[in-house]
């Protein structure tokens, strides 16, 4: 079987497709086709190439009488074309620092998490909530989180991750997880930030609620 092309190099529109299905999960041909601003007629076409390549499946539901609508989802397949940050080797590089000293790992997550937090405050200074929100959700986006923010009439807000750019990490070392919220909590020092799904427990998505204090 010829190797799957990398995100970047899909035709846009296919592209788009299998962005929106990371964003929400499963979906139908017509929703797809509305979130993705074409007819359905041509989302068919482009699903049936997606098929073909094996990055969408899609289960057959039936709500009613008439035939069944077909939901779509990415397949482990398209799900790996979206950043991982190099989840074996981190964890095999863990796995012998850990051998060393059993508290290194925490160590390295703690100074990773420091220079992450130095770069967002630069990139965030001056701005209020709302600003921060925005600009660290636009850095969690070019991580590879596939991040986007929303805004509450309340004055609170809730980030939303749609992929786990440091998954295959943070299934071994439960650091990974806590390093996410303590950045999002440090850097938006004027809000208190709480998770509110979180893939490893079985979300599709990781999302923290952002409250000012």
């Amino acid at each position: 079987m010829a190797a799957h092309p990398a995100l970047a190099t899909l035709p846009p529109t296919r592209r788009a497709v299998l962005e929106h299905l990371k964003r929400h999960g499963e979906e139908t041909v017509e929703a797809l086709a509305a979130g993705v601003a074409i007819t359905v007629s041509g989302m068919r076409q482009h699903l049936t190439a997606l098929e073909r390549d094996g990055l969408v499946v899609y289960r057959s539901e039936r709500t009613g009488p008439g035939r069944p609508k077909h939901r779509y989802r990415l397949t482990p397949t398209a799900s790996a074309l979206f950043p991982r940050a190099y989840a074996e080797l981190t964890n095999e590089l863990l796995t012998y620092l850990a051998d060393e000293d059993p508290d290194v790992v925490e160590r390295v997550f703690a100074r990773r998490g420091a220079r992450r937090v130095a770069d967002a405050r630069r990139r965030t200074a001056g701005r209020d909530l709302g600003g921060k929100v925005a600009e660290l959700t636009a850095i969690l986006d070019e991580d590879g989180y596939l991040a986007e923010f929303e805004a509450r009439g309340d004055g609170s807000y809730v980030i939303v991750e749609h992929n786990c750019a440091i998954h295959g990490v943070a299934l071994r070392y439960a650091a990974a997880c806590r390093s996410e919220l303590a950045f999002l909590q440090e850097v938006l020092d004027g809000a208190v930030v709480r998770r509110t799904f979180h893939m490893m427990a079985g979300a599709h998505v990781c999302a923290y609620e952002v409250v000012p204090r």
